[in-house]
């Protein structure tokens, strides 16, 4: 299944499976790439979320005007910050913003009850690294990675570029099919 980007300077369409890499500067402001993102060419999209929590997610879909009942978010924040959580058809939680098994569970439970063209956003992996260790954020990756696959979906996963050391970046970029990057002035450039 081909999958439509809609973001700049990136390939037209990626085949269902590709996982990509969002690498951004710590200030960068990436919600309009991920909604791009997420808004064009899809039935159902998951938003895990261990840097906002669920209302924040839903404030950033509706500025955006992308249509929020095809979204699920999986929110790992409001535990850790004692928010009451309200479990729903379109909101689930995690325990805790490092239980990389829930986030794994919760995104194939996700894949599996949803047809058609499949998005997943994962804002973003330099939290889960502070909330969990690189090891287990890496082997989480490589966990969703294979679902994107098993499930002919795609995906998009952040990482503050500047705040991790060369090799921390090195490893989560080789795990992807395409990076893309959104510099400071920016500009969006990506490898496929």
């Amino acid at each position: 299944m081909e999958y439509t980007l809609a973001i700049d300077n990136t390939p037209d369409t990626v085949e269902g499976g590709t996982g990509i890499l969002l690498l951004h500067p710590s200030t960068g402001e990436t919600d309009r790439l991920d909604t791009d993102f997420l808004s064009t060419d899809t039935d159902a999209m998951l938003v895990i979320s261990t840097r906002t929590t669920a209302r924040e997610v839903k404030q950033k879909l509706e500025y955006y005007e992308v249509d929020e009942d095809s979204a699920t978010i999986l929110d790992t924040l409001s535990v850790e910050r004692g928010y009451t959580r309200r479990q729903s058809e379109n909101v689930r939680y995690a325990s805790a913003p490092d239980d990389t098994a829930g986030i794994v569970e919760e995104t194939e439970a996700f894949l599996r009850e949803h047809d058609g063209k499949l998005r997943v956003s994962f804002d973003s992996l330099t939290e889960l690294i502070y909330y969990a260790d690189e090891e287990r954020a890496l082997a989480a990756v490589e966990d969703i990675l294979e679902l994107l696959d098993q499930y002919d979906a795609v995906g998009m996963f952040h990482l503050a570029e500047g705040v991790h050391d060369e090799d921390t970046v090195t490893a989560f970029r080789d795990l992807f099919d395409g990076v893309v990057e959104l510099g400071e002035d920016g500009t969006v450039t990506s490898e496929f």
